[in-house]
């Protein structure tokens, strides 16, 4: 059974998290009890619960959006300052709903008793203020800096396990690219143009030296402009294009990319899944369309299965996992009877 980690426990979209914050509400409040004066479930423990767990509660939510998509940082330092001014910015917001809090449960405290509403912010000010600072600030400090320190711990294996996958990718990236097949064909369609087509035979030379210049210089990045990987999925098509003619169509609809960034060679290996796994003919050609989606980027294939397959899946199931750590959103992959369609999140 997978162990839940720290931010699982966190989600307030689970049902176990609420419970698991009454549970410590009662806790917390049984211990001050006993502090105070031993255990004793008088109208003073009654008042204390029901301070401590409307604040437990809004600082789980206020965790949840300010800890949301938090960086998978490349480096300690880079992480460092996105956690420590994203604390800060807890820490603040924390006190601030603690004394609205507070002040909210003096002005119920009054209109239970019937004193006069008027009161309320002035004994809030001159009697109540400084006990509820110090304990405040002293909770928050406590909880506080244990968070941080398993938001660290559960964000620095994040980057280890990506520098993990990056390399696994990177390596079959490299495999898949620099294969005998590959070359093979190339070189054997290059040679062909060579003696038919000797102008086509250097634009071909030309397009096959930049597909593997830009392997070779984003081998060990994390992330490129989405310019320029559309830009080597027009190199790679080309290739194809001059082999197979009008077998396979490639139409990207794109006109500003803005300052998106995407994976490196993520949409070649869709585009080569794509070529691969369908039959392809001058009758019924393969159609594929890149196209944008609100803050995705699709790649969508027409559906046309070769008799036999051997495809194991690989490629796309590295890609999932690449762009789950390195966004912490999910690949989505869709398919019907006509169409494969796959969407990749892009990166702000």
């Amino acid at each position: 059974m997978k162990r839940k980690t720290f931010n699982e426990w966190l989600d307030i979209r689970n049902f176990s998290t609420h419970i698991m914050i009454l549970l410590v509400s009662v806790i917390l409040t049984i211990i001050g009890s006993f502090i105070r004066s031993g255990f004793r479930l008088d109208q003073y423990t009654v008042r204390t619960y029901f301070l401590i767990y409307p604040q437990l509660e809004l600082f789980i939510i206020l965790a949840n959006i300010i800890f949301k998509n938090l960086k998978n940082a490349t480096d300690r330092k880079e992480f460092t300052k996105d956690i420590l001014s994203r604390f800060a910015l807890f820490y603040v917001s924390c006190l601030v709903g603690s004394f609205i809090i507070f002040w909210l449960f003096l002005f119920g405290l009054y209109a239970y008793h019937g004193w006069e509403l008027s009161q309320v912010t002035n004994h809030m000010f001159t009697i109540e203020f400084k006990g509820w600072f110090i304990t405040a600030i002293s909770g928050l400090t406590f909880g506080g800096v244990i968070f941080l320190i398993v938001q660290w711990q559960e964000a620095l294996q994040r980057v280890q396990k990506l520098k993990e996958e990056s390399l696994i990718f990177q390596n079959e990236t490299l495999k898949n690219q620099i294969n005998p097949h590959f070359l093979f064909n190339s070189l054997n369609t290059l040679n062909s143009l060579i003696q038919s087509k000797p102008e086509l035979a250097e634009k071909f030379i030309s397009r096959l030296s930049s597909i593997y210049r830009y392997i070779i210089e984003n081998f060990t990045v994390d992330q490129v402009p989405l310019q320029a990987e559309l830009d080597f999925i027009r190199d790679y098509f080309y290739l194809h294009q001059i082999r197979d003619e009008d077998k396979i169509r490639l139409t990207i609809d794109i006109s500003e990319t803005g300052h998106f960034m995407i994976l490196p060679v993520s949409l070649q290996l869709l585009v080569e899944n794509a070529i691969k796994h369908n039959m392809a003919t001058r009758i019924k050609p393969l159609f594929i369309h890149i196209y944008l989606s609100d803050k995705f980027i699709v790649v969508e294939n027409t559906l046309q299965k070769m008799s036999v397959q051997y495809n194991t899946g690989a490629g796309l199931n590295n890609l999932k996992q690449r762009v789950l750590l390195s966004t912490g959103k999910q690949l989505i992959v869709e398919e019907t009877s006509n169409l494969f369609t796959v969407k990749i999140p892009l990166i702000v």
